[in-house]
C-alpha cells in the first residue's frame, strides 16, 4: 500500500499534511511524508485553559457514564484497527503485526476502564470514637497531560487516557515530535466517539503539537494535576523535578535494561522464542526490549549456536511487506547510538555477532555481543537491537547480575525448576517492577500494573489499581452521635 493511500485512510486531507514547519519522515525509506503546524506558547496555554474548563463539568458526571465515553472509544477503535496500525507502521517503523497489536492494546484498555468505572472503590475503616464511622474515597484529580514517544505512539497515550478520562480528568497529550500523525489520527477517532457521546465538554480530549517547549509547558503549568510522561530516563528527570517544584503528580515510564537467566533446566526452544522476540521486536526499540541474556556456562554453548542460527535468517526490511520481522530504527541518530555502543562492548572484549548496517539506509542487522563482564556499556540503555550475552554458574550470582544496572523495568527467568522461579519472584530476586517466569520480558498484558523502579521512575500505568494514579485520595469521618470524642482519648473540656 502506498504511504498516500495509508494517510489517506487514516483521514488526513493534503491541508492537513502540509500545513507548517514540523517535518515528518518515515523510517521505512526517509521520505518526508508530512509538514504539519506546531502550537505556540499562547495556543498551548488556551489548550490548557480549556481542559481546566472541562474538569468542571466532566468530574461531576457519574463515572459509569464517563465509562460510556471510553466504550465508544473502543468501539471506534475497533472499526479503525487496520488503519491506524498501518499509521504506526509508516511512522515509527514497527512491522505491521506489533502496529496492530498496539492498536489492540488501546482497544484492551478501552475494556478494562469501562468495568473500573463502576468499580472506583474506597475503604470502610473502623473508627476508635463511638458513634462515629471512618470511609475513604476518591474524586477526580484535575487535567492530566500525557506525554508519548515514538516507539508506542498509540497505546501508552491510550493507557493513561482510557483511565484519566473514567476517573474524572480531561487529557492532553503531547506527542514525540517524531510521530505526531498518530497523535492527531487517534484524535479524529476520539472526536467520532464524542460526536455520539453527545454532552461531553470541549476540550475533554486534546493534542499539544510541538517539540520540548510544549512538553515543558505542561510539566510546569500549575493547571495541569498529573503528568504521565513515557521516555528516557535523562527526559524523566526533567519531568519529575518540573512537577516536583510545584507538587505536581508524575507518573513516570522510563528506560528498560531487561535480563533474562536461563538455567540449565530451561525449555530450551521455549526460551530462544522468546529471546528473539524480545531482543528484536521494534528493532529493539522498546523499553522492554531484551538487553541482557545471562545464560548458565552449561548451557550457554548450545543455547548460543542456536541463537545465532536464528539471527543469521532474520527477515529485515520493510515493515509494511508481510514475513517481515525487524523494520528499521528510527532515525540516523539512532544507527549512530548503536555504533557507538558495540564500538565500546569491543573495546571491553565482546565478540559481536552482526550489528552490520544494512544498504537500506536505517536498516541494521541486530547484533548479539558475548561479553566477559558486565561492562559500563552493558549497563547502559542503549536503544537498539544490541543483545549483551553474559555467563554465570550461580543462580544467585545471575541474579545480581541482573539487578546490578541503573534501570529496573522488566525481567524474566527460563526455568522448570519451581524453587529457582519461586526464589526469582520473591524478595531476593528480581528488583524489576515486572518480573515473568518462562516468557521474555515483552509484552506485558493489559490487566497488570505495568511499570519498573530505580531509573525507570516508579510510574504504574494500565491495570490492577493504577487508576488511582487519576484521582485523589480522601478520608471521611462522620460523627453520627449527638456526642463529641475527641480521638486518643484527649480531654478538652470547654
Amino acid at each position: 500500500m502506498e504511504f498516500s493511500a495509508i494517510l489517506n485512510n487514516a483521514g488526513f486531507s493534503n491541508a492537513e499534511l502540509e500545513s507548517g514547519t514540523l517535518t515528518v519522515s518515515s523510517p521505512i525509506n526517509g521520505q518526508v511524508i508530512a509538514s504539519l503546524a506546531v502550537h505556540s506558547s499562547d495556543e498551548a496555554h488556551g489548550i490548557i485553559a480549556k481542559s481546566k474548563a472541562a474538569f468542571s463539568e466532566w468530574k461531576l458526571v457519574p463515572a459509569p457514564r464517563r465509562g460510556e465515553l471510553v466504550r465508544l472509544l473502543g468501539e471506534e477503535l475497533r472499526a479503525e484497527k487496520e488503519n491506524l496500525g498501518r499509521l504506526v507502521t509508516l511512522e515509527c517503523g514497527k512491522i505491521l503485526q506489533e502496529g496492530l497489536g498496539e492498536v489492540q492494546e488501546m482497544i484492551d484498555i478501552c475494556d478494562l476502564a469501562v468495568g473500573i468505572s463502576r468499580q472506583l472503590f474506597g475503604l470502610t475503616i473502623a473508627s476508635e470514637r463511638p458513634g462515629h464511622s471512618m470511609r475513604e474515597t476518591w474524586h477526580p484529580m484535575g487535567v492530566c497531560g500525557i506525554i508519548t514517544a515514538f516507539n508506542f505512539p498509540v497505546a501508552p497515550w491510550c493507557w493513561n487516557a482510557a483511565l484519566a478520562l473514567v476517573c474524572g480528568d480531561p487529557v492532553i497529550w503531547k506527542p514525540s515530535e517524531k510521530t505526531p500523525l498518530c497523535a492527531l489520527a487517534v484524535q479524529k477517532i476520539c472526536d467520532r466517539a464524542l460526536a455520539r457521546f453527545g454532552d461531553a465538554p470541549a476540550g475533554l480530549i486534546q493534542v499539544l503539537i510541538g517539540e520540548r517547549e510544549a512538553g515543558e509547558i505542561l510539566t510546569t503549568s500549575r493547571n495541569v494535576a498529573v503528568v504521565s510522561a513515557t521516555g528516557s530516563t535523562r527526559m524523566g528527570h526533567a519531568v519529575g523535578a518540573a512537577l516536583s517544584a510545584r507538587f505536581g503528580r508524575c507518573i513516570l515510564e522510563l528506560g528498560g535494561n531487561n535480563a533474562m537467566i536461563v538455567s540449565p533446566s530451561a525449555d530450551l526452544e521455549m526460551a530462544l522464542r522468546a529471546i528473539v522476540f524480545s531482543a528484536v521486536g521494534t528493532a529493539g526499540q522498546r523499553c522492554t526490549s531484551l538487553r541482557r541474556l545471562i545464560v548458565h556456562e552449561d548451557i550457554y554453548d548450545a543455547l548460543l549456536q542456536r541463537l545465532k542460527k536464528a539471527y543469521a535468517g532474520l527477515p529485515i526490511g520493510n515493515p509494511l511487506e508481510d514475513g517481515m520481522l525487524v523494520g528499521p530504527l528510527i532515525d540516523q541518530e539512532a544507527l549512530a547510538n548503536m555504533t557507538r555502543a558495540l564500538s565500546a562492548a569491543k573495546a571491553d572484549g565482546a565478540d559481536v555477532f552482526g550489528g552490520e548496517a544494512l544498504p537500506e539506509a536505517g536498516y541494521v542487522h541486530p547484533a548479539i555481543a558475548e561479553m566477559p563482564a558486565q561492562t559500563d556499556i552493558v549497563r547502559e540503555e542503549t536503544f537498539a537491537p544490541i543483545l549483551y550475552v553474559l555467563k554465570y554458574n550461580d543462580l544467585d550470582a545471575a541474579i545480581a547480575l541482573q539487578n546490578d544496572v541503573p534501570q529496573g523495568l522488566s525481567s524474566c527467568i527460563f526455568s522448570t525448576d519451581v524453587r529457582e522461579a519461586e526464589y526469582f519472584l520473591s524478595a531476593g530476586g528480581s528488583d524489576c517492577g515486572i518480573a515473568n517466569v518462562n516468557i521474555g520480558p515483552s509484552g506485558a498484558e493489559i490487566g497488570g500494573a505495568f511499570g519498573g523502579e530505580k531509573d525507570t521512575g516508579g510510574g504504574r500505568e494500565s491495570g490492577s489499581d493504577a487508576w488511582r494514579g487519576y484521582m485523589r485520595r480522601q478520608t471521611n469521618t462522620i460523627n453520627y452521635s449527638r456526642e463529641l470524642p475527641l480521638a486518643q482519648g484527649i480531654k478538652f473540656d470547654i
